[in-house]
């Protein structure tokens, strides 16, 4: 049995897998449960009409259980965990809100035009919560073990890397050096090093997003 996964194709190379880390972070659980898959590259720019049907939104990534399309990550994790228990990715409760509100603070300060607007400040707070929580637990979220909480972080923490870098010439402080390794400890993964969209992929995406902004 092979699941169909939907996902973004790269800006401007439809036949390439794209850069949407939710879309990473599904394919992530897949390849750390040995689930076979089949993934069905989107191109976003000119959604093609099933994918409306079946997400009036237009949103990826969806899977596809019991042929009925399923969108959203979190959902789908949360199937891909139910369906597929072994090897358990489950994050123990107390954990499984660290670092959840790195990304949001990451795209506002990514957009911001005023670097007094505090933007900064709060994504180097949210960087440095992450970095305390693992100095004391590491070195994953959860201790010695890989859990869901991780497979949503690698993505992210792979697009703050690139785009920072290319739009605001910016990276993570080295002091934050437990951040620092759990990023390369990830990033190291086999299944991330296969997933991961190229960097040119990850800054046309948001070239895009910010133009359009």
């Amino acid at each position: 049995m092979v699941l169909e996964l939907a996902v973004k194709a790269a800006t401007g190379a439809p036949d390439v897998l794209g850069d949407c880390p939710f879309c990473q972070r599904v394919i992530l659980t897949l390849e750390a449960k040995k689930v076979p898959y089949k993934l069905l590259l989107v191109n976003l720019s000119d959604k093609p009409s099933w994918l409306l049907e079946v997400s009036p939104e237009g949103k990826v990534p969806l899977a596809k259980f019991d042929d009925k399309w399923v969108p959203d990550s979190d959902v789908i994790v949360g199937i891909l965990e139910e369906k597929y228990p072994e090897p358990s990715l489950v994050t123990p409760p107390e954990f499984s809100s660290v670092g959840s509100k790195l990304f949001g603070a990451f795209v506002k300060f990514l957009k911001s035009k005023d670097p007094n607007d505090g933007s900064e400040q709060a994504f180097l707070e949210e960087l440095k919560a992450l970095d305390d929580h693992l100095k004391a637990r590491g070195p994953y979220v959860a201790g010695e073990k890989v859990t869901a909480v991780d497979l949503s972080l690698a993505p992210k923490l792979y697009h703050i890397d690139v785009t920072l870098d290319h739009f605001k010439k910016w990276s993570i402080p080295k002091d934050l050096a437990s951040l620092i390794s759990y990023k390369e400890l990830l990033f190291a993964q086999e299944s991330f090093v296969k997933t991961k969209a190229a960097p040119k992929y990850v800054i046309a995406g948001w070239e895009r997003k910010l133009n359009s902004a």
